[in-house]
């Protein structure tokens, strides 16, 4: 009749799943408004072109693994890649190397939250005369999370020249991102005591152990079990790339359900070696359920930052 074919409409054909797309259907089927991620890099660009560099060097501190980065774009690609993604908060995890760069950091740190939509305004510390005085500024300037990073900066975070300001971030309460594990190479001062220590002298400090704290990863869980303040996130734990390298033990997983309040969602974004849905994936394979899920990639992030 009237031109019309009597044969059956075929289904149109799904087009493939995007990248953002993955990742979005990850936190939507959660019921989730977004991903809170606390370990996203954004720093001078030609501070993060040498970080580059050295992963594509296979430098000391890469354990001499193959580390392509999966997303060596310009800032503004990143920072549109975040926002296709329904990452609705992120830090810029910036660090200094060495004595004398770290203000230098932090003053080009209040310049890209300020003009960065959902960037929670990062700032970092060295162990240096004057170190009090800046993080002090720094604070006041609206700093909502620091990086400490133990392994690049090859010194202990016990060094009596931090001790003031450790006490003045936990008497702020400003969240500190540190990578003190010795993964993926140890250094002179990276593993649970040195850290341990810090804590010991400042409870209340709410340190973030970056990685899970890999390989140390038990006892890292027994850091934030003696702590009530201490939290761990989950960048780069188990992946597949990770697990080769460092497997999280299957017999901790019910320490790790049970800190289920105190586990935040982390990527390493841009410098991972693997889509970022892979870090997704990892977790949801966990299978230590929907609720859990929810808390450690929006909600624990969220009440931590006050998002709302």
């Amino acid at each position: 009749m009237g031109g019309m074919s009597d044969q059956p409409k075929t289904p149109e054909t799904p087009g493939p799943v995007t990248e953002a797309g993955a990742v979005r259907g990850f936190w939507e089927r959660l019921g989730l408004p977004g991903l809170v991620d606390v370990h996203t890099h954004f720093m001078p660009e030609r501070v993060l072109r040498k970080v580059w560099q050295y992963f594509d060097g296979l430098g000391p501190l890469t354990g001499g693994i193959e580390w392509p980065i999966a997303y060596r774009e310009e800032e503004d690609q990143r920072l549109a890649r975040l926002r296709e993604f329904g990452v609705r908060a992120f830090t810029a995890m910036l660090y200094p190397h060495k004595p004398g760069m770290a203000r230098w950091l932090n003053d080009w740190a209040v310049g890209f939250a300020r003009r960065t939509p959902g960037c929670l305004h990062t700032s970092t510390l060295f162990p240096e005369d004057g170190v009090a005085e800046y993080v002090r500024e720094a604070v006041e300037a609206g700093a909502r999370v620091f990086k400490a990073h133990v392994q690049v900066g090859a010194y202990d975070p016990g060094d009596e020249l931090l001790d003031p300001a450790w006490g003045l971030l936990a008497e702020a309460g400003v969240p500190v991102v540190i990578h003190c594990g010795s993964g993926p190479a140890p250094g002179k001062y990276t593993g649970p005591e040195p850290v341990g220590r810090v804590l010991a002298r400042h409870p209340r400090l709410r340190l973030v152990v970056a990685h899970m704290g890999m390989p140390e990863y038990e006892d890292f869980l027994g850091l934030a079990e003696r702590y009530g303040q201490v939290r761990l996130d989950t960048t780069m734990a188990f992946t597949d790339f990770s697990e080769r390298l460092a497997p999280f033990p299957r017999r901790a997983l019910p320490r790790l359900a049970a800190l289920g309040d105190r586990i935040l969602l982390g990527s390493d974004f841009p410098n991972i070696p693997y889509p970022y849905a892979d870090q997704l994936t990892a977790l949801e394979r966990l299978d230590l359920g929907d609720d859990w899920l929810r808390a450690v990639c929006h909600d624990n992030g969220a009440k931590l930052f006050d998002l709302g």
